[in-house]
């Protein structure tokens, strides 16, 4: 936890995440990546100088299979560190997979969670919801983005929604995948597994497979990639407000 705990007061220090008086709900999907940022964000607490609440709010998506065991295991890990723990139940996979049958599902469960995330951290009086994407996620992210939509774009690391007035912070936005999991490993998190016939079908897999593949042919690729999004200083793309002709030196 240590070294996880330290990449992420980097991030949040770097980008005034937190502040004294934030009421800060964490979105837990059961995942690895959701569960261990609650089990951070729980220890962090205890040592921050800034002053803060935390809830943790799962979104049901009303999958069958969803192992009532393991939804038990975490809501007995929340209750042991004192950290509330909201279960929201919705008919997302229903509305997703039988009524609308959709082919490409993933991006309108997405909305459809994080709109339900946001009604119900604001129901509760929290102005800052904490999400575990980390920077293997950021990565795919602009990839996906610069492959299928033609532009350079991803997750920001804080990001204000003007219509709610909720903020969206990503405390692990330095950590990679791989030392998140190893945490949870080592804390023995309850996950709870998911059961959505899309997971790891997904074009989001398939830029994690195309990342490892390239990684594995060039070592440090993957680093200086993720150098490019950390350092946009080091960007040199065309500056379309300078008159043809010019170049910005």
């Amino acid at each position: 936890m240590q070294k996880l705990l330290g990449i992420s007061r980097r991030a949040i220090a770097d980008y005034g995440m937190i502040s004294d008086g934030d009421k800060i709900a964490i979105g837990i999907s059961g995942g690895k990546d959701s569960v261990t940022l609650l089990a951070m964000l729980a220890h962090y607490k205890k040592f921050s100088t800034e002053k803060f609440d935390l809830i943790a709010i799962n979104i049901d998506l009303g999958f069958e299979d969803t192992s009532q065991v393991e939804v038990q295991a975490l809501k007995d890990y929340c209750k042991s560190i004192d950290v509330e723990l909201i279960i929201h139940k919705t008919d997302i996979a229903n509305v997703i997979f039988n009524e609308r049958k959709e082919k490409s599902p993933c991006s309108l469960c997405s909305k459809m969670r994080r709109g339900a995330l946001n009604t119900i951290a604001l129901e509760h009086g929290c102005n800052k919801l904490a999400l575990g994407h980390h920077a293997d996620d950021i990565l795919e992210t602009m990839l996906m983005s610069l492959f299928y939509e033609g532009r350079f774009s991803t997750f920001s690391p804080v990001s204000y929604m003007d219509r709610t007035g909720m903020t969206l912070i990503r405390p692990f936005l330095y950590a990679e995948e791989k030392c998140i999991s190893s945490t949870a490993k080592k804390l023995n998190l309850p996950i709870v597994h998911n059961p959505c016939p899309k997971d790891k079908h997904s074009v989001r897999t398939d830029m994690k497979d195309f990342i490892s593949d390239i990684d594995f042919k060039k070592r440090g690729t993957k680093q200086l990639m993720l150098g490019a999004i950390f350092n946009p200083e080091r960007n040199n793309l065309w500056d379309t407000s300078l008159p043809k002709g010019y170049e910005k030196r």
